[in-house]
């Protein structure tokens, strides 16, 4: 956004929190920002407000703009269908108008009284349907013969905490068992360091290619990512790759948090096909045996990958739907100007 004009009022590193105890840590300064936020926007006087995502911090915020006469749009319907099913009362309160990245969710919301439109999702047109695994690998310096293993521990620092060290011990038995395997990893801005030290505390010797962002790239290039949950699995999904979906918590945040899903799956691949399509290892299970376990079974079945490659493919054709100009045209509806 920043490199189509627009100006950051504040860094959006600082909603990057994550769980109860991270999102506590920075509450005041949240509400800080949001209270001068609110101010900024109402003198400002706009056609219409956008939230991205983000509904913690954009419900209320929403809510009380709406209050004041601004219409309000909410872009990504929070996933009440997976856990906290609650939100929908908020988010009926926050926004005039919903932009859904899924196309089963407009109706969900019709049944709360609140308009949405389905505009697909964004990675879904960027990703492109035939993946540049060529190309990718040229980038980074790969060869065309080589097996590769992606690792994205994730983008929080929480999560580098807590994902990353079994995941790098997984590599390592990986490597034991494949001396010849690549291994990748994507650093996220301003983590290269923290992704380091976790190297040396739990992996020092582990031959691994630290790549300053370019996680298409390294998706595009692999044969195999080992994956945190979250939107990148569902990039890893576009790029038609097996993966095996890594999470851990730290031990107050899961106790708050475990028992709030409605649903078996917790990975986006997973509650999109409504199937367990890639195996999720979850706390205490993401050890790093059954990482480096589920990890070989895909790299020992490349029948089983390419069965998966062609579910990804029509997953990748509903969700390609020209999200900036469905996008666009919703948000002319809501400003009357059709």
């Amino acid at each position: 956004m920043r490199a189509q004009g627009f100006d950051a009022w504040w860094p959006s590193q600082k909603l990057s929190v994550f769980g109860y105890v991270d999102a506590l840590r920075h509450l005041p300064e949240l509400l800080v920002i949001r209270r001068n936020l609110r101010q900024r926007v109402l003198a400002g006087k706009p056609d219409v407000f956008i939230g991205v995502d983000a509904p913690d911090f954009n419900f209320a915020l929403e809510a009380s703009l709406r209050a004041s006469g601004l219409r309000t749009v909410h872009f990504v319907c929070p996933s009440i269908w997976a856990w906290r099913g609650e939100r929908v009362n908020k988010l009926a309160a926050a926004a005039d108008h919903v932009l859904c990245l899924f196309p089963f969710e407009p109706e969900l919301l019709a049944h709360h009284g609140v308009a949405a439109t389905y505009v697909g999702h964004p990675a879904a047109d960027r990703i492109p349907l035939e993946v540049p695994r060529t190309q990718a690998r040229v980038a980074l310096g790969l060869a065309e013969t080589d097996s590769v293993v992606a690792l994205l521990p994730g983008s929080r620092k929480s999560e580098i905490a807590h994902i990353a060290p079994p995941m790098l011990r997984a590599a390592q038995q990986l490597l034991a068992r494949r001396p010849q395997l690549k291994l990748v990893l994507p650093v996220a801005p301003g983590l290269r360091e923290l992704v380091q030290a976790q190297l040396v505390r739990h992996a020092p010797t582990l031959p691994v290619i630290l790549l300053d962002g370019r996680s298409h790239e390294a998706l595009a290039a692999c044969d195999l990512t080992l994956i945190a949950s979250g939107t990148a699995t569902l990039e890893a999904a576009l790029f038609k790759r097996p993966m095996v979906i890594v999470y851990k918590l730290g031990w107050l945040n899961y106790q708050l948090m475990k028992g709030k899903g409605y649903l078996p799956w917790f990975g986006l691949p997973n509650i999109l096909e409504r199937d367990f399509v890639v195996p999720e290892l979850i706390q205490d299970a993401a050890t790093p045996e059954a990482i480096a376990r589920e990890a070989t079974g895909w790299l020992d079945d490349p029948a089983r990958c390419a069965q998966l490659a062609q579910r990804f493919t029509q997953l990748h054709l509903t969700l390609r739907q020209d999200t900036a100009r469905k996008a666009t045209d919703a948000i002319a509806k809501v400003l009357g100007r059709a």
